[in-house]
């Protein structure tokens, strides 16, 4: 097998670890996925992956339901970096108004990479939200929101956005979509970091 085969396979391999490890609560696997400067990116935490785990345990216990599931991968290699997109899909159960909900959302994880003494890991995790939409658990039951509030949220998010927000967090505004600035400038970063360049904002 050549090396770069077998980049891909290590690489799409962590990418699975992440989401296998991270849902089943194997925290002491899932932080072996991440290089100890590593970042995740997401709609309601932006920080350190160490303190990612930390407050994912905590939202565990108190109920909080976020799962994950993956679809294809495609991986840009050079050298010692990577950039990886792979379809996923988040799925959070939540009170909304009373009524327990699912809020499934449609996107992308897009992941810089890098192999340091010879060992992969993530250097940054940046999803890319592309659609959603929110269905009561109970087919019979009725959600009604808040038509002005959902309109004020990202198009691409705004259903997850707008779950998190009643269970108390902060939603970033400003998260990669389908389509936009932030979008491309996230493709810009991934192309800078291939041609060897600090990961930079």
């Amino acid at each position: 097998m050549d090396r770069h085969t077998l980049d891909r396979l290590t690489i799409r391999e962590l990418i699975e670890n992440w989401v296998v490890w991270r849902d089943a609560g194997d925290w002491e696997r899932f932080a072996t996925v991440w290089h100890d400067d590593g970042v995740m990116m997401a709609t309601w935490f932006q920080g350190p992956a160490a303190e990612f785990i930390r407050v994912t345990k905590e939202g565990w216990a108190k109920g909080v339901s976020i799962l994950h599931f993956l679809g294809g991968t495609s991986i840009d290699l050079a050298g010692d970096r990577a950039v990886a997109q792979t379809k996923m899909t988040i799925s959070q159960r939540g009170n909304v108004h009373g009524v327990l909900c699912d809020v499934v959302c449609t996107g992308r994880f897009y992941d810089f990479l890098e192999r340091r003494a010879g060992r992969w890991g993530l250097v940054l995790r940046q999803p890319i939200y592309e659609k959603d939409r929110i269905d009561p658990v109970d087919p019979d039951a009725r959600v009604t929101l808040d038509a002005t509030k959902l309109a004020e949220l990202p198009a691409g998010y705004r259903h997850l956005a707008y779950i998190q927000l009643q269970i108390g967090y902060t939603v970033k505004r400003d998260m990669p979509q389908l389509t936009g600035p932030e979008v491309d400038r996230l493709y810009d970063r991934g192309k800078r970091w291939l041609l060897g360049e600090p990961l930079g904002a």
